[in-house]
């Protein structure tokens, strides 16, 4: 019986197993087959797509030329037709003639035949696009139309010569309305993919519009458009293809697939009674039934233990004023930068936004917490241009350059290694206070988008980003200066930008390592400026630069070694922005000294005084259309010549522009002995329980009085007097009171400390105070 069992068994194994291959084999096939199919279909929708995107192409290059013949036209026609006695009389005289024949014109200058006055022009201010299309007039007839950006607005230009081009009598410049050029590009549909119109060649090209799919994968070669020197280039839709790209050979494929999965079907349905009536034959009479085992118990849902909720995975502790930062692996982890993915994906989703920027600095968790944060946009439905390790203020200008309006930066900035952290961007906002808890809310209540499929793309962008600084900021004299990168990311492009401008660079940390091993990468604590004093004076440079971890704060010292405070950076960036921006708004945080408002005034300009905060900094002056901010913490803001975020770098070079071109040739010494400053304290502490800051602070208002002095409460409160000022904030990133006081002379100080001395004292007398 043992044996006959036994044969029963193998009966039934062999059994199986030719049941089994049947259907395995046409599952696979018929599985392949659909695939095939599938294939198919994209390989055809593509060819329609990329042919549409073609079309379009060819589209944008006809209606483009036919714009442009038009406006030369109609500026040939009005110098054409300017009577004899105009033309001998002086140029502003022929230039206003021509603005009467031409009243869309925007601007309209006449220059000499020779361009005498072009090639000895100061190009920063006459601008290197507007030189270079003039003397690019002298030897080239066909005068192509091209792009040029005037104080933020764009604009066409050509060049028209009064006479014939090879003896002309003078050259006409005219600037026309870009508007026009961008409704006819904008009108065209290019199906599934995106048609770009660009200037320029691939050395330096310019991206000035895009039209359709942002995922879409650029061609090598672009179309000219006649007449000027714009290119339309085509994107083509990415679809996912494995196959040949021939459809015939796809479709013959999923035929013979899904053919051979069917008749496989029909073959093991064919054999199965025979196999069935052979099983039975072998299942003897003898065979003792098995005995059953009482089935397990059902578990239901209701009766299975909790998964973690998304609430449970995050301390809110980590939500910031002005960011999201944490400890790496105990409050910061892949989850949490996963949800907070999700979380900014839905807000996204919510605003109509379909794209992002990511990028990381130089710590040792940036590539797994971008990685995680990317992956839980996507789960959102977001797609991800991902730049890599680069300083802060290049996300923030990716976020420009890909015409994104959002992007997320994973930095701790200049805390210690173990920290990290998110600036988020979306639609142009800088998020900060109620949005930051607004997306740790989203986590907490569970209301996240998933399972979207948002594309993943990597981009190198700081060639773009080095180019633009380097093209627009020069050093007129080669200064000699030490760049300390504190081991932080900015070392990574930082020097290239610096010697872009033209000065000589000798660089001090500039290795990106993320245990920062030689001191803090925070230029607003002076033991961190001690290296590069020493740095300065050992080498003979002419200054000293520093950059926080993340690159988007300054810190500067003299040969002399001598701190330079960012209030007072701030003075000399003012003078400089309001000498072409008269009357301008300049905005500066609540720890600045009291000298800047007159200094502003001075300079023709409007002083606003704001809260501490780079992000609240940020709203303000897009409220105010602010040209310029700064902070005490060294964040630079400008809006003259840039995009008006925070960039550390890019201060730098426009400092070292400022010095490197003063008229009476001075020392940077001198020209910052022009930035008046008096006795003052650095940034003093006192730490509180946490949430015990703001409602001391609350307390303090209510309570404090200072006789004469003129209170500012936007942030905390600040006393100012005719000799000096002093200032007591809840920190928005740790749970400390922050204090500060500034003063003409030591007795004025003295005096202002012991004011707010009685008045500390007067909220809690046990307070320890470091002063």
């Amino acid at each position: 019986m043992a044996r006959n069992i036994a044969r029963g068994r193998g009966a039934d194994s062999a059994v199986a197993w030719r049941r089994l291959l049947p259907l395995a084999g046409g599952t696979v096939l018929l599985l392949l087959g659909l695939f095939c199919a599938w294939q198919t279909w994209l390989i055809a929708s593509e060819s329609g797509e990329v042919a549409r995107v073609h079309a379009a192409q060819d589209e944008a290059v006809r209606v483009l030329a036919s714009e442009i013949a038009g406006e030369r036209k109609q500026v040939a026609q009005a110098v054409a037709a300017l009577d004899p006695a105009t033309v001998q009389g002086d140029r502003a005289q022929l230039a206003e003639a021509l603005r009467a024949r031409l009243p869309q014109a925007l601007d309209v200058e006449v220059y000499s035949a020779g361009l005498d006055e072009v090639l000895h022009a100061n190009y920063r201010e006459f601008g290197y696009a507007k030189a270079a299309q003039l003397m690019g007039a002298q030897a080239d007839d066909s005068l192509p139309m091209q792009t040029v950006s005037e104080k933020g607005q764009r604009r066409l230009s050509l060049v028209q010569p009064l006479g014939p081009a090879q003896r002309p009598q003078a050259w006409i410049w005219v600037e026309l309305p870009f508007t026009p050029l961008q409704r006819r590009f904008e009108s065209i549909a290019p199906g599934g993919g995106r048609i770009d119109l660009r200037q320029g060649d691939d050395r330096g090209e310019l991206s000035l519009l895009s039209r359709g799919a942002s995922s879409a994968e650029a061609e090598d070669e672009a179309t000219p458009v006649p007449g000027s020197a714009f290119s339309v280039r085509a994107a083509l839709p990415a679809a996912f293809i494995l196959l040949p790209r021939a459809w015939p050979l796809a479709a013959l494929l999923a035929l013979l697939g899904i053919g051979s999965g069917l008749y496989l079907f029909w073959l093991r349905g064919r054999l199965a009674p025979r196999q069935e009536i052979q099983s039975k034959e072998m299942m003897v009479s003898d065979v003792v039934p098995a005995k059953h085992e009482p089935a397990p118990p059902v578990v239901r849902p209701g009766a299975m233990p909790p998964a973690e909720s998304p609430a449970d995975a995050v301390d809110p502790s980590i939500f910031r004023a002005y960011d999201v930062r944490g400890v790496v692996g105990k409050t910061l982890t892949a989850r949490v930068a996963r949800l907070l993915g999700q979380s900014i994906g839905t807000l996204m989703r919510e605003k109509g936004l379909s794209e992002i920027v990511v990028g990381r600095d130089g710590r040792l968790s940036g590539p797994e917490l971008a990685g995680a944060l990317s992956d839980g946009l996507r789960e959102a439905g977001i797609d991800v241009i991902d730049i890599g390790a680069v300083p802060t203020p290049v996300v923030y200008f990716a976020a420009y350059r890909f015409n994104t309006g959002s992007g997320v930066a994973v930095t701790g900035s200049h805390n210690p290694p173990d920290y990290n952290g998110f600036k988020i961007v979306v639609g142009g906002e800088t998020l900060s206070e109620g949005a930051i808890q607004d997306l740790y809310q989203r986590i907490a209540n569970g209301a996240l988008e998933a399972g979207g499929q948002g594309g993943l793309r990597h981009v190198d962008v700081v060639p773009d980003y080095i180019e633009r600084i380097i093209s627009d900021v020069q050093a007129e004299r080669r200064l000699k200066v030490v760049v300390d990168c504190g081991n932080g990311i900015p070392g990574a492009l930082a020097p290239q930008v610096i010697e872009g401008i033209g000065c000589e660079v000798v660089p001090l940390y500039c290795e990106v390592d993320g245990t920062f091993p030689n001191h803090h990468p925070d230029p607003s604590d002076p033991h961190n400026l001690e290296d590069l004093i020493h740095a300065v004076r050992q080498t003979g440079a002419d200054l000293g630069i520093a950059f926080d971890g993340d690159g988007d704060r300054l810190g500067v010292v003299t040969k002399d070694g001598e701190i330079i405070y960012p209030d007072r950076l701030l003075m000399l960036f003012a003078r400089d922005v309001l000498s072409r921006q008269p009357g301008a708004t300049i905005i500066y945080d609540v720890k600045c000294t009291g000298h800047l408002k007159g200094q502003v005034l001075e300079a023709g300009g409007s002083p606003l005084m704001w809260r501490t905060g780079h992000s609240l900094i940020k709203a303000k002056m897009r409220e105010t259309q602010a040209e310029l901010a700064g902070e005490m913490s060294g964040h630079f803001f400008f809006k003259e010549r840039w995009f008006g975020f925070d960039d550390g770098i890019y201060a730098g070079a426009r400092l070292l522009e400022i010095l490197a071109g003063d008229i009476e040739g001075r020392t940077p010494e001198q020209v910052f002995a022009t930035c008046p400053k008096g006795v003052s304290t650095p940034e003093l502490k006192i730490p509180l329980e946490e949430g015990e800051h703001y409602r001391f602070i609350e307390k303090f208002k209510d309570k404090a009085t200072f006789g004469d002095a003129t209170l500012t409460t936007i942030d905390g409160v600040r006393a100012d007097w005719p000799d000096g000022w002093g200032l007591v904030r809840a920190s928005n990133t740790t749970p400390v009171l922050v204090l500060r006081f500034d003063a003409d002379n030591p007795a004025a100080l003295k005096r202002i400390q012991q004011a707010f001395r009685e008045q500390l004292f007067l909220v809690d007398p046990g307070l320890k105070l470091p002063f």
